[in-house]
């Protein structure tokens, strides 16, 4: 095992190599009070989505639109009803998806029974939605529930000047909920750009602190150029990271602020902030792009990178980078068709008793460079040193895509993703399986597989810019059980493409 730590504030990385012995002493200690097995049961899948609320929504736009085709679902638990019989949870995803640049709009899925039942609620977004914002697309969904109960959606409105992307006018928006999910308001825009700006924001998310009601942070990265596009090769770009925070519930929003900037050439994409519960430290996951002339030839391509807060999201210390993100994409085994993924984008995790960090992603290192399979890294001293990458994913010779990392209540670490292992030659359709995977010693193996939903056809989804269920899907935990949400296509059915689909699985008696 080794390690990767950055001691320095100026950026320079050094690479460690620390004695076995003294590593597994620290992983062992890190990760004591593990149970032992790993068997789970999954319950029977419930829809969460149902016809779109948007069908009969005037506002037009370049590109083919999926009516009924929802994709890209984040999902988070209220943990004011932790323990009752009445435990909300709200989810949130774009609906109707356009085959570029988002969708009609953004629903709100609410459930006060544990996930057994569900409400749905358009959000204002969009044009779409009611009362909703003066953009036409929606994307990008997030949500994240407060200590108090306040729940937190973010997302990207988007309104395109004419059949290309660009130009555009984008803003990053956010609402709150203070009745589990079922009414929203504080409706906020917390940075927009015209057409004429040449820049863009993109893939924000939102983390309510967990020990401070009210506060909650939104992180994204603002995309800027120097000419109409970006130059291949050239200095011509940069992606900053930036952050706005709130402390009284959402009703205001702080001046947004760079927390690291990228540099030419080179972006912070992918941003998710987890919290220490223990500590209060706040963490920035992200995948760090060093283009081809910012860096010398060893430090180009994508980066798993973290970066931390110990003063509330005020000052941020230089980032690490973690690993390597060696991604070379998903296609369909048979016909090598595109299929979109989250293959950029880093997903972290933390144990609220251990305080241990994990990172999942998409890497190819486990078979050559051949094909996607997921890699798992974790830090039992706050971010200072990281493991080599584990592999999650059963090993089938197939890609394996779109992982989401959860840590229930007992310490047991979960990864929900995508693959293709049940691929038939003699088939036109591309089946597709969701899984659950879990390791009981805190990610040194992952010896435990659960099988979610599947096979289905994912040459049913949306094409946007490849078969597309989404850059992420959720999975949160209630107490000792996972609860995955994912979206899942509606096999041959072009009418209604996909669905969001909810379950849980827990420990076997």
């Amino acid at each position: 095992m080794g390690g990767h730590r950055n001691p320095s504030h100026a950026g320079r990385l050094k690479l460690l190599v620390p004695a076995l012995a003294a590593l597994m002493v620290a992983l062992v200690a890190g990760h004591s009070g593990l149970r032992s097995g790993s068997t789970l049961s999954v319950a029977p899948l419930t829809r969460v989505s149902g016809p779109s609320p948007f069908d009969d929504c005037a506002v037009r736009g370049s590109g083919a639109n999926y009516l009924h085709a929802e994709v890209e679902p984040r999902v988070a638990v209220n943990p004011t009803t932790l323990g009752t019989e009445r435990v909300n949870i709200v989810a949130v995803w774009q609906q109707d998806r356009w085959s570029h640049v988002g969708a009609r709009g953004i629903v709100a899925g609410s459930s006060f029974d544990g996930g057994r039942t569900w409400e749905r609620t358009p959000l204002p977004f969009s044009a779409c939605g009611p009362n909703g914002l003066p953009y036409e697309r929606a994307t990008d969904p997030w949500v994240s529930f407060g200590p108090d109960g306040t729940a937190y959606a973010a997302a990207l409105s988007v309104s395109l000047h004419g059949t290309e992307f660009f130009p555009n006018d984008n803003a990053v928006t956010v609402a709150t909920s203070a009745d589990g999910g079922r009414n929203w308001g504080h409706v906020r825009v917390l940075k927009s750009e015209s057409g004429t700006s040449r820049s863009f924001n993109d893939k924000g998310t939102v983390t309510a602190d967990p020990t401070k009601p009210g506060v909650a942070y939104a992180v994204w990265e603002r995309l800027e150029w120097g000419s109409d596009r970006p130059t291949p090769g050239g200095v011509d770009f940069t992606g900053p990271a930036w952050l706005a925070k709130t402390a009284d519930g959402g009703a205001t929003w702080g001046e947004p602020t760079i927390i690291f900037a990228a540099g030419p050439n080179s972006e912070a994409v992918g941003n998710q902030i987890v919290v220490d519960p223990r500590t209060g430290v706040l963490y920035n996951v992200f995948n760090w792009t060093i283009g081809d002339s910012a860096a010398a030839s060893d430090r180009r391509g994508y980066h798993v990178a973290i970066q931390h807060s110990t003063d509330g999201g005020e000052s941020w210390l230089a980032p690490q980078i973690i690993a390597a993100l060696q991604t070379v994409g998903v296609n369909d085994p048979k016909t090598g068709a595109k299929i979109r993924t989250g293959n950029r984008f880093p997903a972290p995790a933390i144990d609220s008793t251990t305080g241990t960090l994990y990172v999942v992603w998409q890497d190819s290192r486990f078979n050559g460079g051949q094909y996607d399979e997921l890699a798992i890294s974790w830090s039992t001293d706050g971010g200072a040193q990281w493991s080599l990458p584990v592999r999650v994913n059963a090993p089938t010779g197939r890609p394996a895509f779109s992982p989401s990392v959860e840590v229930t209540s007992t310490g047991l670490v979960g990864v929900s993703y995508y693959d293709f292992r049940n691929v038939d030659s003699d088939s036109s359709a591309l089946p597709t399986d969701y899984w659950l995977a879990t390791s009981t010693n805190g990610g040194i193996h992952f010896s435990g597989e659960v099988h979610i939903a599947g096979p289905f056809d994912m040459l049913t989804a949306p094409d946007a810019d490849g078969y597309f269920v989404g850059d992420y899907q959720g999975l949160a935990s209630i107490g000792s059980r996972f609860l995955p949400l994912f979206v899942q296509a509606n096999s041959g059915d072009p009418t209604d493409p996909t669905d969001v689909f909810a379950t849980t699985a827990s420990r076997s008696r």
